[in-house]
């Protein structure tokens, strides 16, 4: 039998996964501060529904897929097209940003694919979840059965999704106590961010490339 404790511990798991800033939550950052908190909230989710894909991978016993050199570079590729697309699209728009500017300038599905393609491209993602979830997976799975490992999945699932409520309120959130030309700051941040993290990926797919 599950206690409490243990399947809050995995929920606090979820928001400590989730926590480390990275390219998601730099565009959920310049999304809020933008477009205010629908918008930010569904760069999570997209980035949220990677991350059950890649458990699920790792629960169906898929990770071996991940190995192929092939799909590791257009991984690593594409990846970083995606970062530095939107890097740069933070920055540029980051100039025209002001207090009273009309939200909901970005489309819904555009937020939603840009948080599921960073999270869906991002190797570093992928081995992250073949390391931490597989060890949950494993641990679990000796003193329970199929259905508590289940159970102890949607906690950490759950953990993701309060994580990417808690980013899209305080980046929202935000708007209303600071000054544009730091929101703008914000952006610009944001957006270079994303640009280094997309030129690491880069580099790391014409490495595996060519080596």
């Amino acid at each position: 039998m599950l206690s409490g404790g243990l399947l809050l511990s995995y929920v606090f798991l979820g928001l400590s996964l989730a926590a480390p800033i990275g390219p998601v939550n730099s565009a959920q950052i310049d999304k809020g501060i933008k477009n205010g908190f629908l918008h930010a909230w569904i760069v999570g989710a997209g980035a949220v529904t990677a991350d059950g894909i890649f458990m699920a991978i790792v629960y169906l016993g898929f990770t071996h897929f991940i190995n192929i050199p092939i799909i590791q570079v257009f991984l690593w590729l594409f990846g970083a097209f995606v970062l530095i697309y939107t890097g740069i699209e933070s920055i540029t728009s980051g100039k025209k940003l002001t207090i009273n500017q009309t939200r909901n300038k970005d489309s819904l599905l555009s937020c939603y694919l840009t948080g599921f393609f960073m999270s869906i491209t991002n190797p570093l993602s992928i081995m992250f979840w073949i390391g931490i979830y597989g060890s949950v997976l494993a641990k679990v799975a000796t003193n329970y059965g199929h259905i508590e490992t289940i159970i102890c999945t949607s906690m950490i699932f759950l953990g993701l999704t309060l994580w990417d409520v808690i980013m899209a309120i305080l980046s929202s959130g935000s708007r209303k106590f600071l000054h544009t030309n730091f929101l703008k700051v914000i952006s610009y941040l944001s957006g270079i961010s994303m640009i280094a993290f997309g030129i690491y990926f880069g580099s790391q797919g014409v490495k595996a490339l060519v080596f």
